[in-house]
């Protein structure tokens, strides 16, 4: 049955970084298909936010839902089921060297559990097709430019047809002319009803493709669908 609740739901919880909390008393929702942009001077916990948000760091205080996993309740086993319905996008690719762009993206499939070969081969036709790469498969990541190992990296994060993208700086590496080639493909898929949590410093990215923005500030979250705020530069963020 489809459900129209939110894809993150955060109530009343406090984000910690080792034993210090580093956000407190957070309450915020992302809906299906929304785009929200979060951003904070670096040290401002949103890093640790979205290492939460997919359980690489422990809930201890409040509640966190995301895509119907309870956080703060969810067993160690339950981490991969968590993340077949996310997609995480990093900053420094993480791709394997030693390995193709096909066996790349094949390894996140098995690790998945993907068993049928054909299905496979499908499934990665279509990610390379959807950002833009149909004929790097046997390439390996060294052979591709910044840009294109990024695209890879999406492409991997869409492989489980996520409710939700979390991307922590991923133009942070890029140049400008292919950091807005890779919003128009965020763009993109989160009109294809994906929602995307997307951690920047780019104030030129939020100006240029505008949508609601989370800023980590003084252990806390302002909302700029409810709390006025200003975006400066990109330093302030």
């Amino acid at each position: 049955m489809f459900s129209s609740d939110p894809v993150v739901r955060v109530k009343d919880a406090t984000i910690f970084q080792d034993s210090n909390s580093v956000l407190t008393d957070l309450s915020f929702d992302i809906e299906k298909g929304e785009f929200t942009y979060l951003v904070g001077r670096t040290g401002s916990g949103k890093s640790s936010l979205l290492k939460t948000l997919y359980a690489d760091l422990p809930l201890r205080l409040g509640d966190i839902n995301v895509a119907g996993f309870n956080i703060r309740e969810m067993k160690i086993h339950q981490v991969p089921l968590l993340r077949r319905k996310i997609g995480i996008i990093f900053q420094d690719f993480q791709l394997f060297p030693d390995r193709t762009v096909g066996e790349n993206l094949t390894f996140v499939m098995r690790a998945t559990g993907w068993k049928e070969s054909s299905k496979m081969k499908a499934c990665l036709a279509e990610v390379l097709m959807k950002v833009g790469l149909g004929s790097v498969e046997k390439k390996m990541p060294h052979q591709l430019s910044g840009g294109e190992q990024q695209r890879v990296v999406i492409a991997r994060a869409l492989i489980n047809e996520p409710l939700i993208l979390i991307a922590d700086e991923p133009t942070g590496n890029l140049d400008p002319e292919v950091s807005n080639g890779i919003m128009k493909l965020f763009q993109q898929i989160n009109k294809s009803g994906t929602a995307i949590l997307m951690a920047t410093h780019s104030y030129g990215l939020i100006k240029r493709f505008p949508a609601r923005v989370l800023k980590c500030e003084e252990g806390k979250i302002f909302d700029s669908s409810k709390d006025s705020f200003e975006l400066k530069n990109d330093e302030d963020i």
